[in-house]
């Protein structure tokens, strides 16, 4: 068989009867082409212990590869599916057969066997006959996909669009990489140990890691949180190497009064606490996330004033003594994410852009207000649009005459980051508010 999907990254066998998990995959996937968020349909997903990470596998390799998946479906039938979840399931063994080839016999007669649990089993036919049909054309099939922006890059052709404008050189790989698996990356807790140190621990544990930086340290491939050395007592986080970018540029000093305004769910937070000792008040508009950074910082054995406000309303929330230094991590369209959250790229509409751009606007002047003159802000993003980034910097520095822009990377204002191997997508500009 071709390999419809391009390279596909080997993943964990399967602990649970595979027509369970892609049972629970199609109803996750069902979801997300309904509208809903895939983390919040994973959780909805009825699953024991055994069966949800074989679950959240199908679901997320469905999703990454749903633009081809979704092309070989529009060949292979005569007319759209009504009932979501047999789409999804066709979705997800679709991506299986090409993740394990060698074992399409098993992977057609376990999806038939899942599509009993649909509808009272009325489409097992239809999941039979369209997966063989499957294997008799992938050739034929993995060829069209090619001429098919959507189905070749995996991603919307309104997003590609839009990466082709900002990122002429660079938009392809770009788009490869947001549909690779994302790397598993660590922060050490500097307060209780080094990089070097911790990797040693790593190896003697059988994880096989390398340092990539004075506080980060990349697997070789990921593992449970439970197998890492001291994870349980605060000495290491998960957080992807690009976000941990953010804390050292705020160059927040022992002492400082530290506003973290879009706090949840906390990873900035707890690095900006590691580094030195702060007043720090770590905001969030929703409970429930803020409720994480409460988790996160008591993991770590470290103390913030966690407050649930809008930020974007001081009056509401603010005391009046003004912050020396803020963090605007600001709500975005996560473009630079899509990797670790495949169902983005496909629930993000055109406009959303724009909409995120409006509030990111407001935060941003309400933020100003409450700085301190002399003072820092991080404006940072995961994105990759201009509009969410560059052009929202310049357009705030233009209706500020008290702003002025500082030198984040290489002497440069801003910084994008585009994902890689190491790291995701991320914007950084650092501004200081004049005296």
């Amino acid at each position: 068989m071709a390999r419809p999907f391009g390279r596909a990254t080997a993943s964990s066998d399967l602990a649970a009867p595979l027509a369970a998990a892609l049972l629970g995959a199609a109803r996750a996937v069902a979801e997300v082409i309904g509208g809903r968020a895939l983390d919040d349909a994973l959780a909805a997903v009825a699953a024991d212990a055994a069966t949800r990470p074989a679950i959240q596998d199908l679901a997320y390799g469905a999703l990454r590869n749903y633009g081809r998946g979704d092309y070989w479906l529009s060949r292979l039938m005569d007319k759209p599916l009504r009932d979501a979840v047999v789409r999804g399931l066709l979705l997800a063994a679709l991506y299986r057969l090409d993740l394990r080839p060698a074992d399409a016999h098993t992977t057609v007669h376990q999806a038939v066997t899942a599509a009993a649990g649909i509808a009272r089993g009325r489409y097992r036919a239809l999941v039979n006959g369209v997966l063989r049909n499957a294997l008799r054309r992938a050739d034929e099939l993995a060829t069209g996909a090619q001429a098919v922006p959507e189905a070749l890059w995996q991603h919307p052709r309104w997003w590609l669009d839009k990466l082709g404008a900002a990122y002429p050189q660079a938009w392809q790989a770009i788009a490869t990489a947001g549909n690779q698996r994302p790397p598993m990356t660590l922060r050490v807790n500097r307060r209780q140990t080094g990089s070097d140190d911790y990797a040693a621990e790593l190896a003697l544990a059988g994880i096989g890691a390398r340092v990539v930086d004075v506080a980060a340290i990349r697997l070789d491939k990921p593992v449970a949180v439970e197998r890492l050395p001291g994870f349980d007592r605060g000495r290491v986080s998960v957080q992807d190497w690009g976000a941990q970018r953010a804390a050292p540029l705020l160059d927040a000093r022992p002492g400082m009064r530290v506003l973290d305004a879009c706090a949840a769910p906390g990873g900035k937070t707890a690095h900006l606490l590691e580094l030195a000792d702060l007043d720090l008040v770590a905001l969030d508009v929703d409970e429930a996330r803020a409720a994480r950074v409460h988790g996160n910082l008591q993991r770590l054995g470290l103390g913030a004033a966690v407050m649930t406000a809008d930020c974007r309303k001081p009056a509401e929330w603010w005391d009046g003594r003004p912050f020396d230094r803020i963090l605007a991590d600001v709500p975005c369209s996560a473009s630079g994410v899509v990797r670790r959250h495949p169902d983005i790229k496909w629930l993000r509409r055109p406009g959303d852009v724009a909409r995120f751009a409006a509030s990111q606007r407001e935060i941003a002047d309400a933020l100003w207000r409450v700085l301190a003159p002399g003072g820092k802000m991080l404006y940072a993003s995961c994105s990759l649009f201009p509009e969410e980034n560059g052009a929202q910097i310049e357009a705030f520095v233009a209706r500020h005459e008290d702003a002025k822009r500082l030198p984040t990377n290489d002497n440069k204002d801003d910084w994008q980051l585009i994902p890689n191997a190491d790291q995701d997508g991320f914007f950084y500009a650092l501004l200081a508010k004049r005296t």
